[in-house]
């Protein structure tokens, strides 16, 4: 039957995601039109369609576990010249976002797996380009800062195009209870 490729994330929200995505095509990143801006938690993984069920469960109890946590972008890094990436760096929900893709990629789980390199959180702004285009991103987006609050993750799927697509988004406990839960009413 195949596979089909998965990958987990957190998304970069707006503004700053279609930023970022803008400023990878300004680069002449021509992927970043199907890859939506993000920090990865699982890099693209094929696993069996049938474990999809399997998968999205052992997700949905990894959101249950996790909390929200404030994200930070600073500035920029490349793992140059070991691969060809230039990014913004993660400065402030780097140690959560490496609880989470440990437990994404549990041994015992259904995304286990082991990474080429040692993890490291960051959000890619030029991949495989010319090295001067990369050079370029990387001055260009040296100061370059963003905030939020990582309320979940989301499961992708990359299509036959290459195009990455949401599948689901999975949001932490505390979340999903103060969605849940209406606000209260002011007695007068």
């Amino acid at each position: 039957m195949g596979t089909v490729t998965l990958g987990v994330s957190i998304a970069v929200p707006e503004p700053h995601g279609s930023r970022l995505q803008g400023c990878r095509l300004g680069f002449g990143d021509a992927a970043a039109a199907k890859i939506p801006t993000h920090v990865t938690l699982l890099p693209p993984t094929a696993v069996d369609p049938a474990a999809r069920p399997l998968i999205e469960e052992h997700l949905a109890g990894i959101a249950a576990a996790g909390r929200p946590f404030p994200m930070r972008l600073y500035g920029t890094g490349t793992f140059r010249p070991l691969s060809p990436v230039v990014f913004v760096q993660v400065v402030e929900g780097g140690s959560a976002c490496g609880w989470l893709q440990e437990r994404v990629r549990d041994p015992r789980g259904p995304l286990a797996r082991q990474l080429q390199f040692p993890y490291h959180p960051h959000v890619t702004v030029a991949h495989g380009i010319e090295e001067e285009r990369m050079d370029a991103a990387e001055a260009e987006l040296a100061e370059y800062e963003a905030a939020w609050t990582a309320s979940g993750f989301a499961l992708y799927e990359q299509g036959r195009d290459g195009a990455w697509r949401l599948q689901r988004e999975f949001l932490f406990a505390t979340v999903e209870t103060a969605e849940r839960t209406p606000e209260p009413e002011n007695a007068a």
